[in-house]
């Protein structure tokens, strides 16, 4: 019984994927703009790691990153997509994985990459998932041993994404954030206060880490929008 209700979740977390489900869809071609807007505001650089987090839990910052990995691949790239959410991993959830063997468990040298990172479903996305829970997760993020394992990834990935904890909830977005390229910010639509979009803008620019935008999530599109018909009359 307990297998199948877990077999259950991990069936429903998996439909989260929706530019892989759903490639014409409205909302997959939203993904291929984002991806267009990030590489329009770094025109002159190569983006090699891009950080995907929120002000607070719950703002869907886990289903972004792993669509935004997927539009990416799906556009020629290799990707890895990295479960740095070391206190509550969700990826291994979205790609129906195992978490028993991680980036955790690299950093801690007790695997390898080969064994660590997986295939995904999806031509060019491989899956860094978060591995054993650790009781330091600011201190691993932090550590020379980060450093050594994300030298080795950039070598073999064009573009390596991170999902990151919360900005306002503990210091580990920040930590991550100094090590990459640039960050994406995760906005609920009608959730998330004005105040702590503020903070966690001004908790990022403490890092000079460059913000490439600000996606806005759980966005009510209504029907008689010129968007929603345009792709209507293609269909």
């Amino acid at each position: 019984m307990l297998i199948k209700r877990k077999k259950k979740v991990l069936q429903k977390a998996a439909r989260i994927l929706v530019a892989h489900q759903e490639p014409k869809s409205i909302i997959s071609e939203q993904f291929r703009t984002i991806r267009t807007s990030i590489d329009f505001s770094t025109p002159d650089n190569d983006l090699e790691t891009l950080l995907v987090t929120s002000a607070a839990p719950s703002e869907g910052k886990s289903t972004i990153a792993a669509n935004i990995a997927v539009v990416y691949a799906q556009n020629g790239k290799k990707v890895l997509l990295v479960d740095a959410d070391l206190r509550k991993p969700t990826v291994h959830y979205t790609f129906s994985l195992m978490n028993n063997v991680g980036l955790t468990n690299l950093l801690a040298k007790n695997t390898t990459l080969q064994v660590a990172v997986k295939k995904s479903e999806v031509e060019g996305l491989d899956v860094l998932v978060c591995g054993s829970i650790p009781p330091n997760p600011a201190e691993l993020l932090a550590s020379k041993s980060m450093d050594n394992v994300l030298e080795q990834l950039k070598e073999q990935y064009d573009l390596i994404i991170f999902d990151a904890p919360p900005l306002l909830s503990v210091t580990d977005g920040q930590v991550l954030a100094q090590k990459c390229d640039g960050a994406i910010l995760v906005v609920s639509s009608g959730s998330t206060e004005k105040e702590n979009i503020v903070k966690a803008k001004e908790a990022l620019l403490l890092t000079k880490t460059p913000i490439l935008g600000v996606v806005l999530n759980n966005f009510n599109l209504t029907k008689d929008h010129y968007y929603y018909n345009y792709y209507r009359m293609e269909e």
